[in-house]
């Protein structure tokens, strides 16, 4: 069976996300100056206040440490922990996707730092499919439930998060859905206090009480650009905004697939946002006033989400933005928070689909390519919704439209990240698959008839050997 490889854009969270998060540049040395005004540093916690390299010394050997995800890493306190790599051995890394270069998988540090990733991104994919990372497969939901409840316990997690208000509050900023679980569990809290982190409303404070060491930094977030959808996706964006409604409620990635979709958008009334991320491709539907929330029954008003991936825009468009309210991934992501939402339409996407209804979105055959991150929580949490529409979308071929990603059976050692018995809507250029309590025979045929007509007898023959047809 011919091995199933990506074409670039290809996801790598829940969603279509088509491009790896920029390496942010190199930050300038930390300044306390922006420290210094009583209004917004607190004076009973200046004690707190100290440089990367002094508060990287509280990390041991053989211990745990978490590590900020996405546009919120801690770009200094990372490079002063690999800075401090003769001095470690054997400290076990934790984190989801990160924006940053990974520079503690360099060669020579292999004695020092082991990752343990939960999600695998871009940045640490080769160092994944070669054995030199390891990765724990595990629903973006139950995170929290692993540094809680002790399953991964944490020595020392690193943070970036906004000044403190005059009360001492901190903000994650663009990163609360993973990391205030993480800080909340961790032994040791060390935090960049960065003015350049937004300030955002919802679930998404620390007090400085709570953190041990503050390391004064000011850079610019990490970005993620936009992309510009091809006609293909526009094809498949078309067919996915064609089953959206006005009022509905919408989780939506970044990439090629989600960029598609919102071009269609801007016609619609009253939509909704609860996503585990948000892009940038939020703001003009809300400009528009395509996306007011008013509609949605659970948390009207608000767009729910965990963490923000965009550029510049989207970061000012979230400070101190009460329509947008930041919360951890056990709330974002749990199935039955989900279905609160009535008509849930949730867009995700696959790297194969097989002719029962089997989704693969995080391997290449063996090789493990992404996670599954929260697909499986928004496919299921969209099924339950009243009116809800979970939907899988992905171009019909890859490598050029050598290879098809509608299949008779998944690659060898391909995982199933979605059972069939969870798909509901498939959709790819040529059209839209309705399986939801269809039978085999039925599933096969409409999978089919959304292939690339150049791999559609290949495909009927192979439902043949398998006697769905």
């Amino acid at each position: 069976m011919t091995t199933l490889l990506p074409d670039p854009p290809i996801p790598f969270l829940a969603a279509d996300r088509t491009a790896a998060p920029a390496r942010a540049p190199a930050p300038p040395p930390p300044s306390p100056a922006h420290m210094d005004r009583p209004s917004v540093w607190p004076a009973a916690y200046g004690g707190k206040l100290t440089t990367a390299a002094a508060a990287l010394q509280r990390v041991h050997s053989h211990g745990r440490v978490y590590i900020g995800g996405g546009s919120g890493e801690p770009l200094v306190l990372t490079q002063a922990l690999v800075d401090r790599a003769a001095d470690l051995h054997a400290v076990e890394l934790i984190h989801v996707l990160t924006a940053g270069g990974a520079p503690y998988l360099a060669p020579g540090l292999e004695s020092a730092f082991r990752l343990n990733s939960l999600f695998i991104g871009p940045n640490v994919r080769a160092a994944v499919q070669a054995g030199q990372a390891d990765f724990t497969p595990v629903f973006l939901s139950e995170i929290p439930r692993l540094f809680r409840e002790g399953t991964l316990p944490l020595d020392v997690a690193l943070i970036a998060v906004s000044p403190p208000d005059p009360h001492g509050y901190c903000s994650f900023g663009v990163e609360v859905g993973v990391t205030k679980p993480a800080a909340e569990s961790a032994r040791l809290i060390i935090a960049e206090i960065n003015p350049q982190m937004p300030r955002t409303w919802g679930n998404s404070f620390i007090h400085l009480s709570q953190i041990d060491c503050c390391v004064p930094v000011d850079y610019p977030l990490p970005e993620l650009a936009q992309s510009k959808p091809d006609p293909l996706h526009q094809r498949i964006g078309g067919h996915i905004a064609a089953l959206i409604a006005d009022g509905d409620t919408l989780q939506l990635g970044i990439g090629a697939i989600p960029d598609a979709v919102l071009s269609f958008l801007m016609d619609k009334r009253d939509l909704g946002i609860h996503s585990e991320m948000v892009s940038d491709g939020i703001i003009d539907l809300v400009e528009h006033g395509a996306i007011t929330g008013r509609r949605k029954n659970f948390l009207p008003g608000k767009i729910v989400t965990g963490f923000l991936l965009g550029t510049q825009r989207l970061y000012q468009f979230a400070q101190d933005n009460p329509l947008i309210e930041m919360r951890p991934t056990d709330f974002v992501n749990d199935p039955f928070i989900i279905s609160r939402n009535d008509h849930m339409v949730a867009i995700n996407a696959a790297l194969q689909v097989d002719l029962t209804g089997q989704v693969c979105a995080d391997s290449l055959g063996c090789r493990l390519y992404s996670g599954v991150g929260g697909q499986v929580d928004f496919v299921r949490g969209a099924a339950r919704s009243q009116g809800g529409k979970p939907i899988i979308a992905l171009p019909a071929t890859a490598l050029g439209g050598s290879v098809s990603r509608l299949v008779g059976m998944l690659d060898p050692g391909a995982g199933v990240t979605i059972t069939r018995n969870d798909v509901h809507y498939v959709i790819t250029e040529y059209g839209v698959a309705h399986l939801y309590g269809r039978s085999l025979a039925q599933r096969a045929q409409a999978l089919i008839g959304i292939a690339h007509p150049d791999f559609r007898d290949d495909l009927r023959r192979a439902a043949t050997a398998r006697r769905l047809l």
